[in-house]
């Protein structure tokens, strides 16, 4: 299992910090456009524990996979974590944490996943996988520091 750890301070305030993550709509703010990532799903207006969330996206070579998260624990200005329920990983277990800290809020990122024990899908975790992962929350990054100025 790969594991992929993200820490990256936001000059805004706690609140503000989990206005945006928390609103699943803003997803697609933080997302790669390559990706042709769309929210399939009805949103509600504030994520909760048990929400699944619907995605279509072409990852790779136009190919269009679907995929089902579930936000399964959630802590209020704190963290919270989303699991693949239907999709290309195993394993996808990412939890989003956010913190107090002079000058902002420190938000960290943690992401275990699994392509699978296959001949196919370890051979595609180490040629493309990984790579497309941390692609995926560099653009991330940039996205977020140029966002919040």
């Amino acid at each position: 299992m790969k594991i992929l750890k993200q820490e990256q301070l936001l000059p805004i305030s706690l609140s503000e910090a989990w206005a945006f993550f928390a609103t699943p709509r803003n997803l697609n703010d933080v997302t790669p456009k390559n990706m042709v990532f769309q929210i399939t799903s009805e949103l509600p207006d504030k994520m909760y524990a048990g929400l699944f969330i619907t995605y279509r996206l072409k990852p790779l070579l136009n190919i269009p996979i679907r995929w089902v998260t579930e936000i399964t624990h959630i802590e209020e200005n704190a963290f919270f974590v989303d699991e693949q329920r239907l999709g290309p990983y195993r394993i996808w277990h990412h939890e989003h944490h956010f913190k107090s800290v002079e000058g902002g809020v420190l938000m960290t990122d943690i992401i275990h996943y699994h392509v699978g024990l296959s001949f196919v899908g370890v051979l595609a975790e180490s040629l493309f996988v990984n790579k497309m992962v941390a692609r995926i929350f560099e653009f991330r990054r940039e996205t977020l520091s140029n966002l919040w100025k």
